[in-house]
């Protein structure tokens, strides 16, 4: 392996589900590991003072139609989820939990989860509707939900993010080669060529 590309993302940004569909074969292709770090963009918000693009009336629609262009060019499906803004802060403890004591299910878990929100349009602020994703998912409701209320996980998720903050992570997606940061799906081409 070469370098590697350090993944900051959040379930509930519509880019960064853009940008989780590439990466793998981007990386792959430079022979680069793929390092997933799970934050919570909540926290990033406060701590830096950004927010949603889609706050700004005249920008959410045309965010999203630019998104459909993207996914077209990527191969992938998308679809605007009405549930948006997703709160994730159960879903991103749920997420480290996973990565924490099940990593070999690590990327399925994050698979069925982001395929809920941007390809099915799935209501994941309901936490039946959570369950029931999971169950469709071979995961196991309680088993997950358990690993929320983890403290090594809440901690695992709280350092992480504060982490992101230090080293000038102000959304999502964000993705580092070395000390170099790349935010949004957009900037693809520049983590390759910082990878070559």
């Amino acid at each position: 392996m070469n370098k590697s590309v350090e993944f900051f993302f959040d379930l509930g940004s519509p880019t960064t589900y853009l940008a989780y569909t590439q990466l793998p074969t981007l990386c792959s292709q430079a022979d680069s590991a793929l390092v997933y770090r799970p934050m919570l963009l909540g926290g990033v918000f406060k701590a830096t003072g950004n927010a949603s693009p889609v706050t700004v009336p005249a920008k959410g629609p045309y965010l999203f139609q630019d998104l459909s262009r993207f996914a077209k060019r990527y191969g992938v499906e998308f679809q605007l989820n009405p549930y948006f803004p997703i709160n994730t802060l159960l879903l991103m403890r749920a997420v480290t939990g996973m990565q924490l004591h099940q990593p070999e299910r690590f990327r399925s878990f994050v698979d069925c989860l982001f395929r809920a929100l941007w390809v099915d349009a799935r209501n994941l602020n309901d936490p039946a509707t959570i369950a029931t994703v999971l169950n469709e998912g071979g995961f196991d409701p309680e088993y997950v939900l358990a690993l929320t209320t983890d403290q090594q996980v809440k901690e695992q998720l709280k350092s992480t993010t504060e982490e992101a903050i230090r080293r000038g992570v102000f959304g999502a997606p964000s993705m580092f080669v070395g000390n170099e940061m790349f935010f949004g799906q957009d900037r693809l081409d520049f983590v390759r060529e910082a990878l070559a």
